[in-house]
């Protein structure tokens, strides 16, 4: 098919790339023999070089082997963004295991879907989550648990301030390693020899089960292998011609455990040789500091972030000017923020689109040339997209038109983990059908319209919502319930649920977000709630949600 949107990449930009034939933890192992030297992490002033980096991989790999990690195995990492993370990923991924990466903010109903569906075997979870996972890791396959404290990785004078506080001292304490089913990462790891392991992931290995609820809603495992995610970092290396291979600096405030975070940040900073600023989490003012005294280079972020910054109260008192390049994408940029924070810190901000089914990445707007309003961009190298009919799903529509955007290039994956169904629904023709109503305009820039899937994005997770409803609707006193996204200036979305009280029964907004927050992560827990006698429905009676929104 013609590319039309080629004609707009900048000045460097291969039409095509080139893919060698390697796995992650290969990639890894070779910037670590290059540049051994080279600051790999730095997390709270404790720094690791690659071939530091590389040693503890190996330290680990051997131990894993002996619990009984093997090619095939799940293990799933249920982890902030810390040393440990990026350790443990590289670690499994060069036993040929598949990794599952697990949101450390999801409940226990959570865990135990992700846990069971994909079959996981070994858990690495950090020490003050252990409470929660311990009661969920009976009802699942998990028979090894790998625990770690944030203390194991920070520099010394910060190492030895947390157990002043008794509240810190307790969560730590409180996983009793038993040497049998659950072992302690820092004592794994200088256990054993840096001895090396014959690497057994292959390009065409399975890698991640990314879970997501794809165009149904129901969370599933987007089946990435290593040539795909590779592929994907590739295609982004192009996008960055001028990026410094080896000296830049990126920012890890997006979470590792998002596929955006791991493939846009942590694969992409280790191929290219950078150094990873790690933050656990977001918090504005942590992040203003960390900037100013650590002078990150590239700042991948969503939205929500460059938002809080921008409306912080000491922004202008900071010095920003680091940062040159930042990549966004998620939810839309707001365009009133993109001219600040560009301003503010004289970096270019790239919008793009993407989705766990393809690495993430597939388009991008152009760091140097024309960039559009509202546009998500163009399609990377190697990628096709094209707009076709909401009826049969074979017919590509003209220029203008609205219809659901379709993709295809090497970061897609190969299907849902154990849904074939499902797979056969999202996947045609090598076609993914990504249930996003667009258009495309005479230039080859896509614009999303709307959504054919009800998904909400806030602050850049992905929130179902039926998965909300059928929290809501376990409620005796709940009669329907339907979830919506509504605007909101920090977050992009926030959740707003509409519920119909069954007969009878009363019910209070503080009885429904406590109801909530035994059941769902809290970035999912509805910040409005609107009662109503009905709610509008089709005459099959399902609830029309585009007539909540308004």
């Amino acid at each position: 098919m013609e590319r039309i949107w080629q004609k707009n990449y900048d000045q460097g930009v291969p039409l095509s790339v080139e893919y060698p034939e390697t796995s992650l933890p290969l990639m890894l192992e070779k910037t670590a023999r290059v540049q051994p030297e080279a600051l790999a992490t730095e997390f709270f002033g404790a720094r690791l070089t690659y071939g530091e980096l590389w040693d503890q991989i190996l330290r680990l790999a051997n131990a894993l082997t002996l619990l009984g990690v093997e090619q095939g195995s799940k293990v799933a990492i249920m982890l902030p963004n810390c040393p440990q993370a990026v350790i443990a990923y590289y670690a499994a991924l060069w036993l040929g295991a598949v990794v599952i990466m697990t949101n450390p903010l999801y409940v226990e109903r959570e865990l135990e879907h992700q846990w069971k569906d994909s079959e996981a075997e070994f858990l690495f979870v950090l020490d003050h989550l252990y409470p929660k996972t311990a009661k969920v890791v009976p009802k699942t396959g998990i028979r090894k648990i790998i625990a770690t404290g944030i203390r194991e990785y920070l520099p010394f004078h910060l190492k030895y301030l947390y157990p002043i506080k008794a509240r810190i001292k307790k969560l730590f304490t409180a996983v009793p390693y038993d040497g049998s089913g659950i072992f302690n990462f820092t004592k794994l790891v200088k256990s054993h020899r840096p001895d090396p392991v014959p690497c057994a992931a292959s390009p065409d290995c399975l890698a991640l089960l990314q879970y997501t609820g794809g165009t149904t809603g129901v969370p599933k495992g987007a089946m990435l292998t290593h040539r795909n995610i590779l592929a994907n970092v590739l295609q982004l290396v192009a996008w960055f011609p001028d990026l410094n291979c080896g000296r830049e600096r990126f920012l890890a405030v997006l979470p590792f455990f998002h596929v955006f975070g791991l493939t846009v940040v942590l694969n992409f900073a280790i191929y290219t040789g950078c150094a990873i600023i790690i933050m656990p989490r977001f918090n504005a003012d942590e992040l203003i500091d960390l900037i100013e005294k650590r002078k990150p280079t590239i700042f991948p972020g969503v939205p929500a972030i460059y938002s809080a910054l921008m409306a912080h109260r000491r922004i202008d008192s900071f010095d920003l000017s680091s940062i040159r390049l930042c990549v966004t994408g998620s939810a839309p940029m707001p365009v009133e923020t993109l001219r600040r924070f560009e301003e503010k810190t004289g970096s270019i901000i790239t919008e793009g689109y993407g989705l766990s089914e393809c690495s993430p990445v597939t388009h991008a707007n152009p760091l140097y040339g024309t960039r559009k309003v509202g546009s998500i961009g163009i399609a990377l190298p190697d990628t096709d997209s094209r707009i076709v009919d909401l009826e049969t799903g074979t017919r590509v529509l003209p220029i203008n038109e609205v219809g659901e955007l379709t993709v295809r290039g090497p970061q897609r994956m190969s299907g849902y983990w154990r849904r074939p169904d499902e797979t056969q629904k999202a996947v045609r023709e090598g076609w993914l059908y990504t249930g996003d109503l667009a258009y495309m305009d005479e230039d080859g820039y896509l614009f999303i319209v709307d959504r054919k899937k009800d998904m909400i994005i806030s602050a850049g997770y992905n929130i179902y919502p039926r998965e909300i409803d059928e929290v809501l609707y376990e409620n005796p006193k709940v009669r329907e319930a339907a979830a919506i996204g509504v605007p909101d200036e920090i977050r992009g979305e926030a959740v707003k649920v509409f519920i119909v009280q069954a007969d009878g029964q009363t019910l209070t907004v503080d009885e429904v977000i406590a109801w909530c927050k035994e059941r769902l992560a809290p970035y999912k827990i509805p910040k409005y709630i609107e009662f109503r006698d009905s709610l509008p429905k089709t005459i099959v009676g399902k609830v029309l949600r585009r007539e909540l929104r308004g």
